[in-house]
């Protein structure tokens, strides 16, 4: 049920639906082009604005092409960062010059060789992609559903399990980029962070009503976060025995920590804290893609205590990496949680399966 202010504001959320709505009729139409590549695209993207789990579902598969013996490339717009144009990731970039999710991207891929580029017009940012790494097999777009710019080979498109699409409104009324009709262009449909003993029935409930809004043949999976155990921030910060509460999966006693995050959707990570027996004192939450300043970090330190762990995720660790951050952070605890992706039933298999048949379809 929409509340009042939503209500208000639905005459606005009409008017933009209706802008995308002839955007999207003219590029199906053929009025405005849309460039397909020799190189195949899987593209990554949503209806709602952030928080459906883009980055660990590229990062999945990221992993998979590489171990079906791809070359796979990476391309992101690179939001929040203070660089403009197509722009080729190296080592001595940071989440300022590409944003938060590429310098990651990097970071964990860089010794397997996957690039990763940035760029507003996506475009530019593939031909640049291919002319410097010709070898390039797939490219995988991230976040790039309503760029229709580019055509991909493959559109998977996320919707949040506690948030999804079809019971959502459009800007300003709500959260969605486009109307839900949007989803007829997806390939794959993802039903994201589900708890994962989400039962059958449940799953045949949701994916009756996104049918609704999808293509008949429309694939629809689930997916599960699954949290893997606290890494220290820095080389310099090394588990000792006296920090063994935060390399054990479960701690019988009940440990305070505190969390700082700057993401959409903190609420799942904090969840999982609970879960393993922390006590969250307090929780910096921050708006998605939030520029780190020193004075976060002194109001951070002033509810910590030295026996306390705090907690950060991967990707607002790439932006704590500042240099100008560094004495703000001496000496706090700080710890990563990686996060990946689990697909629930044989969702996983299918997916796989899926693969090799849009990228080499002749086989």
């Amino acid at each position: 049920m929409p509340s009042v202010l939503a209500f208000l504001l639905l005459p606005f959320a009409w008017l933009y639906a209706g802008v995308l709505a002839v955007r999207n009729w003219l590029y199906e139409a053929g009025w405005k082009k849309s460039v397909a590549f020799a190189v195949p695209l899987i593209n990554v993207g949503n209806l709602r604005v952030g928080g459906t789990g883009k980055t660990p579902h590229v990062i999945w598969l990221l992993e998979e092409l590489l171990r079906q013996g791809h070359r796979p490339a990476v391309l992101s717009r690179g939001y929040g960062r203070r660089t403009r144009g197509p722009r080729l990731t190296n080592s001595t970039d940071s989440a300022a010059t590409v944003g938060d999710e590429p310098w990651q991207y990097f970071q964990q891929f860089a010794s397997q060789n996957v690039p990763v580029a940035v760029a507003e017009a996506r475009r530019l940012g593939i031909e640049l992609l291919l002319r410097a790494h010709p070898k390039t097999t797939v490219i995988v777009l991230d976040d790039a559903y309503q760029h229709r710019a580019v055509r991909p080979a493959l559109n998977l498109l996320l919707t949040e399990w506690a948030r999804p699409f079809y019971q959502d409104l459009v800007l300003p009324a709500g959260r969605l980029r486009e109307s839900r009709s949007g989803a007829r262009r997806a390939d794959i449909i993802i039903v994201t962070k589900c708890p994962p003993d989400l039962d059958e029935a449940s799953q045949i409930a949701i994916e009756q009503r996104i049918r609704h809004y999808g293509r008949a043949n429309v694939l629809v999976l689930f997916s599960a976060y699954a949290y893997s155990q606290p890494k220290a921030f820095a080389p310099e910060i090394a588990l000792s025995a006296a920090d063994s509460s935060i390399t054990s999966s479960v701690e019988p006693a009940r440990s305070p920590a505190l969390l700082l995050t700057g993401i959409a959707q903190p609420g799942p990570l904090r969840e999982y804290l609970e879960s393993q027996g922390y006590l969250i004192q307090h929780h910096a939450a921050f708006p998605d893609h939030h520029a780190f300043q020193a004075t976060d970090l002194v109001a951070l330190r002033a509810h910590w205590q030295p026996s306390w762990a705090i907690f950060t995720t991967e990707k607002d660790a790439t932006r704590l990496q500042s240099p100008e951050l560094r004495a703000a952070l001496a000496g706090l605890p700080l710890y990563t949680i990686p996060v990946r992706v689990t697909f629930l039933g044989n969702g996983g298999a299918a997916l796989r399966h899926l693969l090799p048949r849009v990228l080499m379809p002749g086989i």
